[in-house]
């Protein structure tokens, strides 16, 4: 009984010789409205196009995307996530919507920005949740806000410390 229990300092607030507390550094998450306003943006920048371009011009209008959704819609978010991971690769975790907020996209554990293999699994697991609605709730309920595509590719959207603009 000569040796002193850890867990009781640790219960009573004392630290211990060699114990000492390091503090995590704090994140500056991105407010739920500038993710919103940069997510718009990107769907009318980005998707908007793409979307009327298959539709009217690969399609043949939309009945011909109607008679086939779901290769409209593949032929629609193909190019989409592509583009996205171009841009957020290119441009340090940046797509237009992101960077017009003044935001961008870096590794959850090393504060860096995020490898190629993490933005195209981000951008890959993006199509699970927006076609899930439960999935559309979950940042509501989390103080940093982040989504599943996030938590899967350990990612965050942050505000940029220097934005370029």
């Amino acid at each position: 009984m000569g040796k002193k229990q850890r867990f009781r300092d640790t219960k009573k607030n004392k630290i211990t010789k060699g114990a000492e507390k390091i503090a995590k550094p704090t994140i500056p998450y991105a407010s739920k409205g500038k993710r919103a306003k940069a997510f718009l943006t990107d769907i009318f920048m980005l998707f908007m196009p793409i979307m009327y371009t298959v539709i009217y011009l690969v399609m043949d209008g939309r009945e011909g995307a109607s008679q086939d959704k779901l290769l409209a819609w593949v032929y629609v978010m193909v190019p989409y996530l592509l583009l996205l991971t171009i841009f957020m690769w290119r441009d340090e975790g940046r797509t237009p919507g992101a960077r017009s907020q003044g935001l961008k996209v870096i590794d959850f554990h090393t504060l860096d920005k995020p490898s190629l293999f993490s933005i195209v699994f981000r951008n890959l697991m993006l199509p699970f949740t927006l076609f899930i609605p439960f999935f559309w709730f979950v940042p509501l309920f989390r103080k940093d806000g982040r989504t599943i595509h996030d938590f899967l590719s350990a990612t965050c959207l942050i505000v940029d410390p220097t934005p370029h603009r």
